[in-house]
Protein backbone atom coordinates (compact mmCIF):
# COMPACT_ATOMS: atom_id res chain seq x y z
CA UNK A 1 0.00 0.00 0.00
CA UNK A 2 1.70 3.23 -1.01
CA UNK A 3 1.89 6.36 1.62
CA UNK A 4 1.18 9.95 0.30
CA UNK A 5 3.03 11.56 3.44
CA UNK A 6 1.98 14.62 4.69
CA UNK A 7 3.54 17.65 3.94
CA UNK A 8 4.89 18.41 7.52
CA UNK A 9 7.17 15.23 7.28
CA UNK A 10 7.77 15.71 3.31
CA UNK A 11 10.93 15.72 1.32
CA UNK A 12 10.84 18.77 -0.70
CA UNK A 13 11.95 20.27 -3.66
CA UNK A 14 13.17 23.71 -4.52
CA UNK A 15 12.63 25.10 -7.95
CA UNK A 16 16.49 25.30 -9.25
CA UNK A 17 16.27 21.19 -8.54
CA UNK A 18 13.15 20.72 -9.85
CA UNK A 19 14.37 23.02 -13.38
CA UNK A 20 17.61 20.52 -13.62
CA UNK A 21 15.40 17.31 -12.33
CA UNK A 22 13.41 18.34 -15.46
CA UNK A 23 16.22 18.57 -17.80
CA UNK A 24 17.97 15.24 -16.98
CA UNK A 25 14.92 13.48 -17.20
CA UNK A 26 14.13 14.77 -20.84
CA UNK A 27 18.21 14.20 -21.42
CA UNK A 28 17.54 11.01 -20.55
CA UNK A 29 14.12 10.45 -22.99
CA UNK A 30 12.07 9.99 -19.38
CA UNK A 31 9.54 12.83 -20.46
CA UNK A 32 6.34 10.34 -20.11
CA UNK A 33 4.54 11.68 -16.89
CA UNK A 34 4.33 7.99 -14.77
CA UNK A 35 8.36 8.83 -14.64
CA UNK A 36 9.58 10.09 -10.94
CA UNK A 37 12.61 10.77 -8.94
CA UNK A 38 13.51 8.21 -6.48
CA UNK A 39 15.73 8.97 -3.45
CA UNK A 40 17.18 6.29 -1.11
CA UNK A 41 19.82 6.48 1.61
CA UNK A 42 22.48 3.50 1.23
CA UNK A 43 25.68 2.69 3.16
CA UNK A 44 28.80 4.07 2.08
CA UNK A 45 31.04 7.34 1.87
CA UNK A 46 32.96 8.91 4.18
CA UNK A 47 30.30 9.38 6.54
CA UNK A 48 28.54 6.08 6.58
CA UNK A 49 25.41 6.88 4.44
CA UNK A 50 24.89 8.15 1.21
CA UNK A 51 22.08 9.88 -0.81
CA UNK A 52 21.29 7.85 -4.38
CA UNK A 53 18.98 9.61 -7.12
CA UNK A 54 17.54 7.89 -9.75
CA UNK A 55 14.23 7.93 -12.17
CA UNK A 56 12.10 5.58 -12.26
CA UNK A 57 8.24 4.45 -12.83
CA UNK A 58 7.42 1.57 -10.82
CA UNK A 59 6.04 2.62 -7.29
CA UNK A 60 6.35 -0.38 -4.93
CA UNK A 61 3.83 -0.88 -2.16
CA UNK A 62 5.90 0.52 1.02
CA UNK A 63 7.16 3.44 -0.88
CA UNK A 64 6.51 6.76 0.60
CA UNK A 65 5.02 9.36 -2.25
CA UNK A 66 5.51 13.36 -2.40
CA UNK A 67 3.95 15.48 -4.71
CA UNK A 68 6.30 18.84 -5.39
CA UNK A 69 3.51 20.19 -7.82
CA UNK A 70 4.83 18.54 -11.51
CA UNK A 71 7.76 16.51 -9.65
CA UNK A 72 6.77 13.43 -8.01
CA UNK A 73 9.66 12.26 -5.46
CA UNK A 74 9.48 8.65 -4.36
CA UNK A 75 11.45 6.82 -1.30
CA UNK A 76 10.96 3.72 -0.13
CA UNK A 77 10.00 3.66 3.70
CA UNK A 78 13.34 2.75 4.81
CA UNK A 79 15.68 5.57 3.66
CA UNK A 80 12.15 8.07 4.50
CA UNK A 81 13.31 7.30 8.09
CA UNK A 82 16.67 9.67 7.23
CA UNK A 83 15.11 12.13 4.81
CA UNK A 84 12.33 13.27 6.94
CA UNK A 85 12.02 17.01 6.40
CA UNK A 86 14.78 16.90 3.61
CA UNK A 87 15.03 19.66 1.29
CA UNK A 88 16.96 18.94 -1.95
CA UNK A 89 18.30 21.69 -3.71
CA UNK A 90 20.48 22.74 -6.62
CA UNK A 91 23.68 24.80 -7.28
CA UNK A 92 25.00 25.96 -10.43
CA UNK A 93 28.01 28.35 -8.44
CA UNK A 94 31.73 27.79 -7.94
CA UNK A 95 31.64 26.39 -4.98
CA UNK A 96 30.14 22.81 -5.40
CA UNK A 97 27.87 22.66 -8.91
CA UNK A 98 25.25 20.17 -7.68
CA UNK A 99 22.53 18.70 -5.91
CA UNK A 100 22.61 19.10 -2.15
CA UNK A 101 20.40 17.42 0.44
CA UNK A 102 19.50 19.86 3.01
CA UNK A 103 18.83 17.16 5.97
CA UNK A 104 18.11 18.36 9.64
CA UNK A 105 18.58 14.74 10.64
CA UNK A 106 22.06 14.47 9.92
CA UNK A 107 24.40 15.10 13.06
CA UNK A 108 27.51 15.60 10.29
CA UNK A 109 28.18 15.24 6.98
CA UNK A 110 31.06 15.03 4.59
CA UNK A 111 33.53 17.60 3.51
CA UNK A 112 32.06 16.98 -0.20
CA UNK A 113 28.49 16.79 0.89
CA UNK A 114 27.35 13.42 -0.51
CA UNK A 115 27.72 11.59 2.91
CA UNK A 116 26.48 12.01 6.10
CA UNK A 117 25.51 10.01 9.21
CA UNK A 118 22.66 10.49 11.99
Amino acid sequence: MMTTATFENAITITEKAKEQIRKLMTDAGQTDSSYFLRVSVVGGGCSGLSYKMDFDNEIKPADQVFDNKDLKIVTDLKSFLYLVNTELDYSDGLNGKGFHFINPNASRTCACGESFAV
